[in-house]
This record gives C-alpha cells, sequence and structure tokens, in this order.
C-alpha cells in the first residue's frame, strides 16, 4: 500500500446499519414485556440512547413514561408498580425489567449505566428492593439486561446476595455508536482506567466482538496492523471467534480494507498536548458527550442552553471542524458576508422569485445563520476562556517540552501554574508532559513539583501521584537512567537482537517513554525555515501549531506506507513491541480497489479529536478514508480525571 500521490478518497461505508441493529434489539427487548411500561434510564445512559432510539419510537413500543434516575431510590410503600423505587443502579450498562403479574398492573423498564465495575454495593442494592417487595407481599418478577456484555461476577453478586433466584439476567449487545459518518465510538471511557492502570482484561471480549461485527457488515479486512499488548491480545481473540464463526464475512465484496490496533499508552504525549484544532478545543472546553455538546448562555446570548448535533450535516461545523483555530474566525466572518448576501438577493426579486426563496432557500438559510451564529459564540466563549488561563503562555511551554529545550524554564512555568492554583487538571497535565518528554523527572524536581501540588490542591492527591507512576505518566528519572546505563552495557556484550529483547524487559519494569529517542527516529519535530503555514499546512503537525506530529498518527502513516513493520525495528523497541502485521491473501484477492484504500483505525484507550483531524489530513492528501473505531473519545482532562478518581 505504497502512497501515490493525492487522490480522491473513497466514500465511507453506510455506519446506519449499525444502529438499526442496536435499535431492533431494544426493540426486542422492549417488546418481550407487553402493555404499557414506564422507563428508567440512568442518566449517562442517556446520551447513548437518545443516538439509538427517540422518544417517539419508543411510545411506540408502548413505553409509557420516561425517568432519569439520578440517586438510590427511598424506600416507598406505594403499591404503583412504576414507582422510582424500582431503579436497581448497577455498575455496568443494565436495564431491569419489573412488572407486576395482575391484569391492570403497570410495568417498568428501568435503564442503567455506571462504571465498569459490580460491586457489592450494588448486589445489595438490588438484594434490598427485591426483599422489600418480598416483605410488602408484592409479586413481581425482575429481569435484569446488561450491556454491552454479560460478566459471571455480576450473577455471583447476585447470588452471594440472595437475590440470583428471583432475577433473570440478559444482555443487550450495544457495542458500537456511530457519532459521525467516520467516527464508531464503543462509549466505554472506563475502559482507559480498567485496562491500563488496574490491569483489567474484562473488555477484551468486548473490542473483539466489536470487530467481529464489524468485520463481518463491512469486510472482510485483507490487513491487520498493530502494535500494544491490549491491541494484540484483542486482534487474536477476534481471530478465534472468526475461527469458530467460520468466517461470516467470507466471499462478500468488502467496504473497509484494512484494520489498525493501537493502544493508548504507546502515545500519552499526544494526549496531553492542548487541543488547537476548532473540534479538540470545543471539547476541551465544552465537553462534546456522545457526538452532542450543550452550548450554555454564554454561547447563546440568551438566558437558555442549547444543545447541539456536531458532526457532517452540520454545514458551518464540517468546513470548521478541522481547522487550526487561528483560521477558523477568518473564515466564520467569510461565510456570515456570503450569507447575508444570500438574504439581500431578495430586494431585486419579483413575486415569483421571492416565492422560490422561501419556499426553497429560506428554511436552509436560516438554519445555517443558526449555526453560524452558535459556532462563533463558541469561538468568543473559548477566546475569553483561554485568554484567562494564559493559553499563549501554556502552548509555548509544551512546544518547549516537546521540542527538548528551554526545560529549567518550562519547569518555573510549571511551578508557577501549580502556586497560582489556576487549576489541578492543568498542572497534573503538564508535569506528565514533563515528565514523559524528559523521560522521567529528576528526583529533586519530582520532589519539589509533588510537594507544591499536594499544599496547593490538598493532600488526597497522594494516591492521584501513585497512579501516575503506576501508569507511566509521572515517574522519576532515576531507574530510568540506571537501566539506560545497563542497557548500553548489555549492547556491546550481546547480539543487537538479543540486547532488543533484553531492554525490552527493562523497559516493561521501568514504564519508559524514549519520547526524545522515537520522536528524532520518525521526526515528530518537523524543521520549518520561517513561520508554519497554519492556513496551508503541509503535513500533519499543524494540528498541534506545527511544532509537533502526532506518534499515534505518524506511526500509522509509516506502517501503511511500508505495508508492515519493516524499517521500524528500533522505533518498535523503544515502544516496547507486541506489534503485529497479517495479511489474508484471500481477503486481499477479493478486495476491491476502493476498500484497500479504507482504514479502520482503532483506539484502544481513547482518541483525541487532534489525532482525527490529523488522519483525516493524511487521508485527503494520500487519497485514503480514515474510518475511526475508538473505546471513547478522550482528550488530557479525562485521563487525568480517571487517575484521580481512581480507588486504591
Amino acid at each position: 500500500m505504497a502512497f501515490a500521490g493525492r487522490r480522491d478518497a473513497p466514500e465511507p461505508p453506510d455506519f446506519g446499519i449499525l444502529k438499526r441493529l442496536a435499535r431492533d434489539q431494544l426493540i426486542y427487548l422492549l417488546e418481550q414485556l407487553p402493555g404499557k411500561k414506564d422507563l428508567f434510564i440512568e442518566p449517562d445512559l442517556m446520551s447513548p440512547l437518545d443516538r439509538i432510539a427517540s422518544v417517539s419510537i419508543l411510545k411506540q413500543h408502548e413505553v409509557d413514561k420516561l425517568y432519569k434516575v439520578d440517586t438510590r431510590p427511598a424506600p416507598s410503600s406505594s403499591d404503583q408498580p412504576h414507582t422510582c423505587d424500582f431503579a436497581f443502579c448497577l455498575k455496568y450498562w443494565g436495564s431491569y425489567e419489573m412488572w407486576d403479574p395482575a391484569p391492570n398492573g403497570a410495568r417498568g423498564l428501568v435503564l442503567v449505566q455506571g462504571e465498569a465495575a459490580f460491586a457489592e454495593s450494588d448486589g445489595v442494592l438490588s438484594a434490598d428492593i427485591v426483599n422489600a417487595d418480598k416483605m410488602s407481599g408484592r409479586s413481581r418478577k425482575y429481569k435484569i439486561i446488561f450491556s454491552p456484555q454479560k460478566f459471571y461476577v455480576c450473577e455471583m453478586v447476585l447470588e452471594e446476595e440472595g437475590v440470583f433466584g428471583d432475577v433473570t439476567c440478559d444482555e443487550w449487545s450495544f457495542y458500537l455508536l456511530p457519532l459521525d459518518e467516520d467516527i464508531i465510538s464503543m462509549e466505554l471511557p472506563e475502559f482507559f482506567r480498567d485496562y491500563f492502570l488496574e490491569g483489567d482484561h474484562r473488555w477484551i471480549n468486548t473490542i473483539a466482538r466489536a470487530l467481529q461485527l464489524l468485520n463481518s457488515l463491512y469486510g472482510p479486512f485483507s490487513r491487520a496492523y498493530g502494535i500494544g499488548r491490549c491491541a494484540k491480545m484483542s486482534y487474536e481473540l477476534w481471530r478465534d471467534l472468526e475461527e469458530e464463526s467460520e468466517g461470516d464475512g467470507q466471499g462478500r465484496t468488502p467496504e473497509i480494507g484494512n484494520v489498525f490496533l493501537m493502544d493508548r499508552d504507546m502515545d500519552y504525549v499526544t494526549a496531553l498536548c492542548s487541543q488547537v484544532v476548532y473540534e479538540g478545543l470545543v471539547d476541551d472546553t465544552f465537553r462534546i458527550k456522545c457526538g452532542s455538546v450543550d452550548f450554555g448562555p454564554d454561547v447563546t446570548s440568551s438566558d437558555k442552553s442549547i444543545k447541539v448535533l456536531l458532526n457532517a450535516q452540520d454545514k458551518v461545523f464540517s468546513q470548521i471542524r478541522n481547522e487550526h483555530f487561528s483560521s477558523v474566525f477568518g473564515f466564520l466572518s467569510q461565510k456570515s458576508r456570503n450569507l447575508q448576501a444570500q438574504y439581500d438577493r431578495r430586494r431585486g426579486m419579483d413575486i415569483k422569485q421571492m416565492k422560490n426563496f422561501v419556499s426553497q432557500e429560506l428554511k436552509g438559510l436560516k438554519q445555517e445563520h443558526r449555526l453560524l451564529s452558535l459556532h462563533i459564540g463558541a469561538c468568543e466563549s473559548i477566546m475569553k476562556k483561554k485568554t484567562k488561563q494564559d493559553f499563549q503562555e501554556m502552548i509555548k511551554a509544551e512546544h518547549s517540552l516537546l521540542e527538548g529545550f528551554d526545560i529549567r524554564e518550562s519547569t518555573s512555568f510549571i511551578e508557577e501554574h501549580i502556586d497560582r492554583q489556576v487549576s489541578p487538571i492543568e498542572s497534573l497535565r503538564l508535569m506528565c508532559l514533563l515528565s514523559i518528554t524528559e523521560n522521567g523527572l529528576v528526583p529533586k524536581d519530582y520532589r519539589s513539583l509533588k510537594t507544591q501540588y499536594l499544599q496547593s490542591y490538598g493532600p488526597e492527591h497522594l494516591l492521584t501521584f501513585h497512579n501516575l507512576k503506576r501508569m507511566g505518566l509521572l515517574t522519576e528519572q532515576a531507574a530510568g537512567e540506571t537501566l539506560t546505563a545497563v542497557e548500553s552495557r548489555v549492547s556491546k556484550l550481546v547480539t543487537d537482537r538479543a540486547a532488543g529483547k533484553i531492554t525490552d524487559a527493562f523497559n516493561s519494569l521501568a514504564k519508559k517513554s524514549n519520547f526524545r529517542a522515537i520522536s528524532k527516529k520518525l521526526g515528530l519535530i518537523p524543521r520549518v525555515d520561517g513561520e508554519y503555514d497554519l492556513k496551508m499546512p503541509r503535513d500533519m503537525a499543524y494540528v498541534f501549531s506545527g511544532a509537533y506530529i502526532p506518534l499515534s498518527c505518524k506511526i500509522i502513516e509509516q506502517v501503511l506506507e511500508r505495508r508492515g513493520w519493516q524499517g521500524l525495528e528500533e522505533v518498535v523497541r523503544l515502544l516496547n513491541g507486541n506489534e503485529f502485521s497479517v495479511s489474508d491473501s484471500a481477503g486481499e484477492d477479493n478486495s476491491a480497489g476502493d476498500a484497500q484504500r479504507v482504514i479502520l483505525a482503532v483506539f484502544l484507550g481513547g482518541c483525541t479529536f487532534s489525532e482525527i483531524a490529523a488522519l483525516r489530513f493524511l487521508g485527503k492528501e494520500r487519497g485514503f478514508k480514515f474510518i475511526f473505531l475508538t473505546t471513547a473519545i478522550t482528550n488530557s482532562a479525562r485521563m487525568l480525571e480517571a487517575m484521580i478518581e481512581a480507588k486504591a
């Protein structure tokens, strides 16, 4: 798959079928409960469910009322079977169906979502409600439906609480949520913490089944590449599932030819950098959730908030989403003038022309004007907030860290940031970026920054530092320096291949980033004569103001260009290996030319909008279409919040 100059990218596959499959299965579950029923929805499931099934669809299947379940319901003596005390808040996506066998009894359905651990307290809550019904003489049936899958531990906890015989369990296999024409999310934000911090492998099977579903609908994939331990395990389990199912997608014309799996811990630097493309800044500032964002009064210029769906259907957003923020205001200004010119055309129209204008164009112009006003308001709000945060100074410090210059000055900036108590998350982000780019902090700096941070933000963050160290995000340099010396001695005594294996073992113990060496090998810091042209970018570095090419995207580019890992052995060693490259000759023979130019990029642990923008740029330049599958959309704040919230 050598790149052969610029050409038009193929059209993306239609992912509407994924929504229809999830909706049809949900409808099937609803219809298992005949008659009127109430729907209790845990808040975190609201947005995904809204993207799958509208209120009107739920009403068509006799859902009478909708409730949001915010807290544990208080015990109630009411005889009404659809009160909120029916909600079971288990820490998995799940739904709980409860109905009264009386002929005229109302029925209740509860959908809840939470974290990825099925805690004992959840079983107690379930038992409390079931036992309360028994004590009051109510005779009901309880059906628990877990999504995306049911785990053994769920049934074990129910059994320990003595209610397993009173409930039945099922699954809603809701693996994939299309957010846009080229983005699919598994909506598993907890995956990052569970796997990379806790070492929990429970979601590997979910990822493998998601890949199996995509392969059956849009494959077979002729080539698979990947790097990272989780990526390799997920791929191997997926292939095992394919063998068991005897290849459901074999023989059909594929729409996706290649798949690339990557672990988030292959590239923490990109996720920790401040985003400067428009979509990334909107996410950092307002938090995009399930493809939509809530714009508050500061954006809408009213006393109301508005929920806006951000995707390719938004004619304004689709043109600025991947642009560097410095170019966005100019575009919106020109767009506003063009829109005004279209409105002004009315003045010279006769009655017939005016009638055609009103019936054919006016509605679209009003919608475009509304969206334009919102995005202008969003830009103004972003500017105000970033000005308060000394954003330009922060970007300057980040670029110095990435390039390896003025490290002492950048450290002083971080210390000042901590002392001013600007933001606990931002201070942590800068400390982690310093640590990873420098392969760990000098012990003196580590102790000093840690002490200042705890004094400014509180001693409760001691556990946060422990978690960050376990992840390799914030470490001391001493151990890394010792291992580097050992590695250099080993390399003189044994062959390069053997030294590589020994070094891999050292790396896995030290969790070293090796960022400087990798950056040099792959040319991640562009050397530009003069000022980088952000309006006419020449490479993927524009997503970070021309200072840095995202490591994850550069790896994907290099592997696709080489059709494998040949020539990247040193980079692989520095990344601690677990790479793979597998081709299916039969699938490649059946693949149409367009399918070979469609690449499914799978990010395990989260993907940022900066990476999406960078790969979209690469695809446009090289005639490829990237489809993004991620466990969740992420950014630096989400990553670090997972470390703060994680328990010991």
